[in-house]
């Protein structure tokens, strides 16, 4: 099982760990730690010297009750650092949720659309139907991030879930986008419970059966906090325990801050004969012609 992406045909077939690169003043685990471009890029060779597969580079912060960053100066924050990562001989993911960055950094070279949004933006599934070949991460959100943490609600969060992403999945593929360039984010902690969070985990056979590779996100989120009682900061043994239940379910891809705690945590893992073959996932069908 591959992943095709603009300039990289990434293997599933082990686990692979995405780096959290945030160049925002403030995301909730680590705002303003790498908000100038000198410090995001030397934060990205850092997290390739610890092992990540991937980059994922990001200037809006998408945490509960974010307010949107306006174009221009989101653009100001990323496109110096995705310069700078293309050149690093890595795949190079975008975290956004707009149309005009993604279209900006998808003319420079970049590899993946990682969007929060799953493309619901006017435009954002044009920018990405128009490329011949990048990745695409489609994430499910319940409301936006400024009210999506009040009262979500769902009658069976991993079904709703589930069906939400593989219909966007199905508008891309109907609009000729391969679908192995396609993987899928449940979102875990946005606009979702404690309790969603790790039905989503619990039930994630379920999310694979839609046919698509997972991506899951649980490093430092609200929810370890609540049953472990730490604070963000301490956390990461937490979220190395998450990571490494999300792949034992089958997820494909870990997004995570602490990626040599991760990367360790995966080698001991796959030394303890703990590892199986990724599921077989029969792709859905390709583009109608």
């Amino acid at each position: 099982m591959f992943w095709q992406t603009t300039r990289f045909r990434i293997d599933l077939g082990r686990p692979r760990v995405m780096g959290i690169v945030n160049v925002t003043p403030d995301s909730f685990s680590d705002g303003g730690a790498h908000a100038t471009s000198a410090a995001a890029l030397a934060h990205c060779e850092k997290l390739l010297s610890e092992g990540a597969d991937i980059l994922d580079i990001g200037g809006e912060s998408t945490r509960p009750g974010a307010r949107p960053v306006p174009i221009d100066e989101e653009l100001r924050r990323v496109m110096p650092v995705l310069d700078a990562a293309l050149t690093l001989g890595c795949p190079v993911s975008l975290d956004t949720m707009k149309p005009e960055i993604m279209r900006a950094a998808l003319d420079r070279g970049v590899d993946i659309v990682n969007d929060v949004n799953a493309l619901r933006s006017a435009g954002a599934l044009d920018a990405v139907v128009a490329h011949p070949s990048c990745g695409v991460c489609l994430m499910h959100m319940q409301g936006e991030p400024r009210s999506m943490q009040s009262q979500p609600h769902y009658d069976d969060v991993v079904e709703e879930v589930g069906a939400f992403l593989a219909g966007r999945a199905i508008e891309l593929v109907d609009r000729g986008v391969s679908a192995s360039r396609i993987v899928l984010d449940p979102g875990i902690g946005f606009g979702k419970t404690v309790q969603h969070n790790f039905e989503l985990l619990q039930r994630q056979d379920r999310l694979l059966a839609r046919g698509y590779p997972l991506l899951v996100g649980w490093s430092r989120k609200s929810s370890l906090g609540k049953i472990t009682g730490r604070p963000t900061g301490d956390r990461v043994a937490a979220s190395v325990a998450a990571a490494l239940a999300a792949i034992q379910r089958g997820a494909s891809i870990v997004r995570v801050h602490d990626v040599a705690a991760t990367v360790d945590a995966l080698a001991v893992w796959q030394a303890a004969g703990l590892s199986s073959p990724s599921p077989t996932i029969d792709l859905p069908r390709e583009p109608r012609t």
